[in-house]
């Protein structure tokens, strides 16, 4: 059983919008932090969002502020990105990650915090 489970990605052209949702499969939510980092081949993985479950606080990496945001539904354990004003450079495979809290009710970026991963969702934006 994949205990998170990526899906919505696809092909944009600049300038479009996608929503990804990560759904967690045999377990719930409990005040931890969820994650979406994104990958390129060849690069580091970079955090992207991140939201703490148990109160919502969030932290968005400053290369997608303004135009991604991370939310939550706790009633059905799943956590969205909505990705607006896609950009080429967004191109990238999209990965949820589950962990705990770092710093009482903040979720940092940094991918060593997370212990669960999805298989993730490709985003590929055309210009």
């Amino acid at each position: 059983q994949v205990p998170l489970v990526e899906s919505g990605g696809g092909s944009v052209q600049a300038g479009g919008s996608l929503r990804l949702s990560c759904a967690a499969s045999g377990w719930t939510f409990n005040s931890n932090c969820m994650a979406w980092f994104r990958q390129v081949p060849g690069k580091e993985r970079e955090g992207v969002a991140a939201i703490y479950t148990g109160g919502g606080n969030t932290n968005h990496a400053d290369s997608v502020k303004g135009r991604f945001t991370i939310s939550q539904d706790n009633a059905k354990n799943t956590v969205y990105l909505q990705l607006s004003s896609l950009k080429p450079e967004d191109t990238a495979m999209y990965y949820c990650a589950a962990g705990d809290t770092q710093a009482g009710s903040w979720c940092y970026l940094d991918d060593y915090d997370y212990g669960t991963w999805g298989q993730g969702t490709l985003v590929t934006v055309s210009s």
